[in-house]
C-alpha cells in the first residue's frame, strides 16, 4: 500500500471529498457543495483509493454506498477533519482577542440590511480584527458549513439534520401577496389573480422557490404562467413594472423598498406559507458571539421592517 498521500497536503481535500459523497450520496452533489467540478470530486476519490490500495465507495448503487473499508475510512475521516478544523479554528483565534478572524455567510435577501451591524458589534464588542462576508443562498451556506469555510451562516435553514451545531433563532416570517401598485383586480383569490397575472417568483434553485413550488402543489393550484429569477430585487423589480404578482416575506422585500419600487402589499389568501431566519454556527466555539449576532440580526431586521413597512410588515413577523 502507498503511503505517499499521508504527506501530501490532497490527503485533507481528497478526504472531505469522500465525506462529502457519503453524506450526499451523490458524486455531483458532493462537488457542488465543496465548490469544485464533478470530475475534480472523482479524482480526488479515485487518489484516496489508490493511495490505500482498496475500493472505499459501492458506484453500482444510487445512491452511493460505502464498501466496508468506506465505512472505516469514513469514521477515521470525519474524526480527521474534525481535528483539522479545531486546529484551524484555535490557530485562527490565538492573539491579544478571544475571536481573531471570523467568517460569516448571510441570505443575499438581508446582507445589506446586516452587513454594517454585524461588523460593528464583531469588531466593537468582540474585539475580531479580521472579518469575511458572503451572501448566498441557504444551500450555499450547507457548503460553507461541511467545508469548514465559514464560522457562522444566518440562513433560511436550520441544518437539523448537521451535527454539532448552535442554532439561534432570529424571526418566522409568513409570506405576503404582493401585487403592482396598480393592480385593480380581486386579492383574495389566487384562481382570480393567476387568470390576470403570471406568478413571478424565485426559481427551483433556491429554497425559497422549492419551498412556495410545494405549497402551490400542496394547494393543487395550477400556475400557467411563471417568471422565476434567484434574487429578490429581481422579482419585486418584476412586480413593480406591473409584469406579475409573488408571495414574498417582509424581509426578502426590504431591498424592494428602500429601492422606492412600488407595490401593493395584501395578506396571502392562503395560510400555512412561511419561513424562519436562524443563525448556525458550530458549537461552542464562538462563546456568546452567535447569540449576540442573532440579536442584532433581530433587532435590525424588525427596525428595517417597520420604518420601510409599518404594520403590514410587522403583523407577518413572530420573534
Amino acid at each position: 500500500m502507498s503511503t505517499r498521500i499521508s504527506t501530501d497536503t490532497n490527503l485533507i481535500k481528497a478526504m472531505e471529498v469522500f465525506v462529502a459523497v457519503v453524506e450526499t450520496g451523490q458524486m455531483t452533489a458532493a462537488a457542488r457543495l465543496l465548490g469544485m467540478t464533478q470530475p475534480a470530486a472523482s479524482q480526488h476519490l479515485a487518489n484516496l483509493e489508490r493511495a490505500y490500495d482498496t475500493q472505499l465507495i459501492d458506484r453500482s448503487t444510487r445512491p452511493i454506498k460505502t464498501t466496508q473499508a468506506g465505512a472505516l475510512m469514513y469514521r477515521h475521516a470525519t474524526r480527521i477533519l474534525n481535528s483539522v478544523a479545531d486546529l484551524a479554528t484555535d490557530l485562527r483565534h490565538q492573539g491579544p482577542h478571544p475571536i481573531s478572524v471570523l467568517r460569516i455567510g448571510m441570505l443575499a435577501s438581508i446582507a445589506t440590511t446586516i452587513t454594517v451591524p454585524l461588523v460593528s458589534l464583531a469588531k466593537d464588542q468582540f474585539g475580531v480584527q479580521d472579518i469575511s462576508l458572503r451572501a448566498g443562498q441557504s444551500g450555499d451556506h450547507e457548503g460553507l458549513l461541511r467545508s469548514k469555510k465559514a464560522d457562522i451562516v444566518i440562513s433560511s435553514n436550520p441544518f437539523y439534520d448537521m451535527d454539532g451545531l448552535e442554532r439561534h433563532p432570529v424571526l418566522s416570517e409568513s409570506f405576503l401577496l404582493v401585487l403592482p401598485a396598480s393592480y385593480d383586480g380581486p386579492t383574495d383569490s389566487l384562481e382570480e389573480i393567476l387568470t390576470r397575472l403570471p406568478l413571478v417568483r424565485f426559481a427551483d434553485t433556491t429554497s425559497v422557490g422549492r419551498q412556495i413550488e410545494q405549497h402551490l402543489r400542496r394547494l393543487k393550484l395550477p400556475v400557467p404562467r411563471l417568471i422565476q429569477a434567484d434574487r429578490s430585487s429581481m422579482v419585486t423589480a418584476c412586480v413593480a413594472k406591473g409584469l406579475g404578482f409573488t408571495f414574498l416575506t417582509p424581509t426578502l422585500l426590504i431591498d424592494g423598498f428602500v429601492e422606492q419600487m412600488p407595490m401593493n402589499i395584501r395578506p396571502l389568501p392562503v395560510a400555512g406559507l412561511s419561513r424562519k431566519i436562524t443563525v448556525v454556527a458550530r458549537t461552542k466555539e464562538l462563546g456568546g458571539l452567535p447569540e449576540e449576532i442573532a440579536q442584532a440580526t433581530r433587532d435590525t431586521l424588525i427596525n428595517q421592517i417597520e420604518a420601510q413597512m409599518g404594520a403590514t410588515g410587522l403583523g407577518a413577523v413572530e420573534v
